[in-house]
C-alpha cells in the first residue's frame, strides 16, 4: 500500500501506472498524426463530429493512443449529442487525472491519461446514471480495441 502523498504503481485493474519518461514519451509520440500530437501533447480539440470513434458502436475496450494504458470500455459509452465519444464512467479511475482547466473562458475539468499524461478531453456532471459524469472524448486520444483483443502496455523506463 502507498505511504501518504505516494501514488500506488499499479492499479487496482493490475496495469502499470508508473510515469513514462521524457524520452518514451517523445519515442512514443513520435508514431503520432499532426492531429494526434496536438490533441494528446498540445491540449487540442478536434472538430466535433469528425473523429473515427465517434459512432462505433463495437464491444471492446477504449485505451490511450499514447502509452496504451486502458480508458474506457465501449459498454459504458452513451450517445450525449456533443459530437464527441462520451461515456459515463472510467474503464478504472485509476487511469484517469482530473484536473482544473479555465481556458477559453470557462472552468471545467480537464481528462487526461495518468500514465503518459496525455490530454484526453474533459468530464462534465451532465451524463446519464448510475454516475451521472459525461466524459467527453478526443477520438485522436483513443485507439479502439475489439474483444478479444488487448492494447500494449508501453510502460516506464
Amino acid at each position: 500500500m502507498p505511504k501518504p502523498n505516494e501514488q500506488a504503481t499499479t492499479s487496482a485493474s493490475g496495469y502499470d501506472l508508473r510515469p513514462l519518461g521524457n524520452a518514451e514519451r517523445e519515442r512514443l509520440a513520435a508514431s503520432l498524426s499532426p492531429e494526434e500530437r496536438h490533441i494528446l501533447l498540445d491540449h487540442g480539440t478536434e472538430r466535433p463530429f469528425c473523429g473515427t470513434l465517434l459512432n462505433n458502436k463495437q464491444s471492446g475496450l477504449y485505451a490511450c493512443r499514447l502509452c496504451g494504458l486502458p480508458l474506457f470500455q465501449a459498454n459504458a459509452k452513451f450517445e450525449s449529442g456533443t459530437g464527441w465519444p462520451s461515456f459515463y464512467q472510467p474503464f478504472d479511475p485509476e487511469h484517469i487525472t482530473e484536473l482544473r482547466d479555465i481556458s477559453h473562458g470557462m472552468i471545467r475539468t480537464e481528462i487526461r491519461c495518468r500514465r503518459c499524461d496525455g490530454h484526453l478531453g474533459h468530464v462534465f456532471p451532465d451524463g446519464p446514471p448510475p454516475t451521472h459524469q459525461r466524459y467527453c472524448l478526443n477520438s485522436a486520444s483513443m485507439e479502439f480495441y475489439p474483444d478479444g483483443q488487448e492494447p500494449e502496455q508501453h510502460t516506464a523506463v
